[in-house]
């Protein structure tokens, strides 16, 4: 279908215009407006997260560093996830634009950290759209497997090929969602996203009636929510990058700013709600599973390193039974389907908004007449996923594991710079209120330290090839040449489009302000 071009013009501005013409000012993308309300908006943040599959990759692995205190550190990656959460909103407020974290720290910090949290946020999106694409196809014929009681067909997805070709399908099947816009996003996430929370519940009762039946079960105490309890500050932070992963995507809520109805209000407010489900979701299930069979290596207990990566699987008959055990099976499959089809959205607004103030190449600002969606920018993003995801197969069996060890630093490195860009933005309003000071500078500055300390003590970490899968490259961990590599190729490419698009960098197209100087709708 045809496309047009929505490169702004002279006049084409929203608030935080700040010269004639918009040549400083927030720009107008072509997105379809009042597409979703706070419902929605809060229903494509969770789903966007993907809880049942969060759980199912990340539930082994986090008991295998942090053992019982599980609980503990999924509230300690939930506290510098709140505190950020309150520098998006406050930003959203004065900008609600497409482009989020980019933008914001262009705004605060200039063209080279804008461009490079900008940089952050869309990598990390493709690793884990890679990673959700992988949970589907292996679902998918788990969930074949079960149904039709066929092990070679559930081995299907053992085989290298089929694994791809499937993988590659459902990518494919996704963008084409996200292709057609929010509405059509939408009315196919409400479905998935109660199914994954009903079936949760299901799975919470049943492991809850079950513990004491399994001989690695144990009772529940206190001290799982303790968080000094955990072993050495080695594992804590390892933890903690894992359980930081599994809120990361909250805050699809922003990116979907302009297409919904009172963007500078409604998407923070989503935002917290999510956020809140989330870590309601995430204790819950995980004492109940702690209860039912441990946090051992053994058996069936969490961290058992044959079934780690894929927890659910492994508890599906045992704490469900063969029936109701298809059910999570399914639950898991729709988790990262609709993960899949949402997690567009923050790739594709943000690759919009670049190439709107010049960040990127011009042609992915064409949004499509009809659907009013990135639709270049959103194919891109299938295209960048299906190849990264291909490749990561091929050169390493342990691609999954190491590349969300690789996404917990890239997530504390871009939502850390938003925290601080809330900080310096804001700096000439903090002491004009106490909520101004709360929720503009102590909040997010407490974030983002936090995603800071985070950031460091994990790429120290990351070095020892024991890190992660335990795979290296050259004698260094292969989770750090991975995170590494990724901010390396950033950087290279932000000197390319430096030559391509100087105005940008040398701060014409969008300028350092602070509130002061922004003239309100």
């Amino acid at each position: 279908m045809t496309q047009v071009d929505v490169r702004p013009q002279a006049g084409d501005t929203v608030r935080g215009e700040t010269a004639p013409g918009g040549t400083h000012g927030v720009r107008k993308k072509g997105l379809g407006g009042n597409s979703v309300g706070l419902f929605g908006n809060a229903i494509i943040g969770i789903s966007t997260v993907a809880p049942v599959y969060c759980l199912t990759s990340t539930l082994g692995s986090t008991a295998g560093e942090v053992g019982l205190q599980m609980p503990a550190v999924f509230l300690a990656g939930f506290l510098p996830m709140l505190l950020v959460a309150f520098a998006y909103r406050e930003l959203n407020k004065a900008m609600p634009d497409c482009g989020t974290s980019f933008t914001w720290t262009v705004k605060a910090f200039g063209p080279k950290i804008g461009w490079m949290c900008g940089w952050g946020l869309v990598i990390a999106t493709i690793i884990v759209l890679s990673n959700l694409a992988g949970v589907a196809t292996s679902y998918f014929w788990l969930l074949a497997g079960e149904i039709t009681g066929s092990e070679s067909i559930a081995a299907l997805d053992d085989n290298k090929a089929v694994h791809i070709l499937t993988c590659l399908a459902l990518i494919a099947a996704a963008t084409a969602i996200s292709y057609r816009g929010m509405t059509a996003t939408k009315g196919v996430q409400y479905t998935l996203v109660i199914l994954q929370l009903v079936v949760l519940a299901v799975f919470v009762a049943l492991a809850l009636s079950k513990a004491g039946s399994f001989e690695t079960s144990v009772d529940f105490s206190w001290s799982w929510m303790n968080p000094f309890a955990v072993q050495s500050f080695a594992a804590f932070t390892a933890g903690l990058s894992l359980s930081i992963f599994m809120y990361w995507g909250w805050d699809t809520c922003m990116a979907s700013n302009e297409e919904t109805v009172g963007s500078d209000k409604t998407p923070g407010r989503a935002a917290l709600i999510a956020m809140v489900v989330l870590v309601g979701s995430y204790l819950a299930t995980g004492i109940a599973a702690q209860m039912a069979v441990g946090s051992g290596e053994e058996g069936l207990g969490l961290a058992n390193p044959e079934t780690s990566d894929n927890v659910f699987a492994a508890l599906a008959g045992p704490v469900m039974g063969p029936v109701l055990g298809i059910l999570l099976f399914v639950a898991v499959l729709a988790s990262a389907a609709a993960s899949l089809q949402t997690t567009f959205i923050p790739v594709a607004r943000t690759v919009l908004a670049m190439s709107t103030y010049e960040a990127l190449p011009k042609s992915f600002t064409k949004v499509h007449p009809v659907f009013k969606t990135p639709g270049r920018a959103t194919v891109v993003a299938g295209i960048a996923t299906g190849a990264f995801y291909t490749v990561m197969t091929l050169v390493s069996e342990h691609v999954l594991v190491d590349t969300i060890y690789a996404l917990g630093l890239m997530i504390c490195f871009y939502y850390g710079i938003t925290a601080f860009a809330c900080v310096w933005y804001f700096r000439a309003e903090l002491f004009r209120s106490v909520r101004d000071f709360a929720f503009k500078g102590l909040m997010p500055a407490l974030g983002g330290v936090m995603l800071t300390a985070v950031f460091g003590k994990t790429l120290y970490d990351m070095w020892d090839p024991a890190y992660g899968s335990g795979s290296a490259v050259f004698g260094v961990g292969s989770v750090f040449v991975i995170a590494v590599g990724l901010l390396v190729l950033g950087a290279i490419l932000m000197l390319v489009m430096q030559r391509r698009s100087p105005a940008f960098f040398r701060g014409e197209v969008l300028t350092k302000e602070t509130p002061s100087l922004v003239v309100a709708d």
